[in-house]
């Protein structure tokens, strides 16, 4: 993927970075990089790929390290330390993806984001497992989710009032029996139904 290994940190202006694939942050987990960084100070530099920018000079897309480098931007800093790497843009994309993926504390519903993406740029499954180090299962389950259209279960999800587990055992149940799978997704939204006992029923 990447045609060279960066040896050395560069200390990289924060003006100059654009971010590719811009996240949601946990507001929590984002004060605790905050004060971290700003008691001990950074302890793994981001990963930018470098680009022309717009006025002809040197401008940088952001690979890998966006909570680090929005502290900083909060803490004041002009710039920041960086890996930079010689990447396309696809290949960008898709190291984002994988470190996102990664992270800890990553919800399921920024995975099946992520996977709706991959699948929209044409990749396949098997090369979606390789690329993300998820479980075949994982990944099949989340496909199967996307490509049966289930809107209302995926919205659910969204909300967090239906986790995505049990989404999949309600789609698998609509697969099989329209009727069946719309009285489960009600019967679990009422509250009378649990996520181990829609999996029984």
């Amino acid at each position: 993927m990447m045609t060279d290994t960066p040896e050395s940190v560069t200390l990289v202006p924060i003006d100059r970075i654009e971010i590719l694939n811009s996240r949601d942050r946990n507001m929590k987990i984002f004060e605790e990089i905050v004060e971290n960084i700003r008691t001990i100070g950074l302890k793994k530099p981001i990963t930018v790929t470098e680009r022309e920018g717009a006025d002809g000079t040197t401008a940088y897309l952001l690979v890998c390290g966006e909570g680090r480098l929005n502290a900083f931007r909060l803490l004041g800093e002009s710039h920041i330390p960086a890996l930079v790497v010689n990447v396309t843009d696809e290949d960008a994309f898709i190291m984002s993806l994988a470190e996102n993926i990664a992270r800890k504390g990553h919800r399921p519903l920024e995975i099946l984001a992520d996977i709706e993406l991959l699948l929209a740029r044409e990749y396949s499954i098997d090369d979606i497992i390789q690329r993300t180090g998820l479980s075949e299962k994982y990944v099949r389950d989340i496909v199967f989710l996307l490509e049966k259209g289930e809107e209302r279960l995926i919205e659910a999800v969204q909300n967090g009032t239906i986790p995505l587990t049990t989404a999949l055992e309600i789609a698998r149940a609509k697969h099989d029996d329209e009727s069946l799978g719309d009285m489960l997704e009600e019967a679990y939204k009422t509250g009378q139904l649990k996520g181990h006992q829609i999996t029984d029923a």
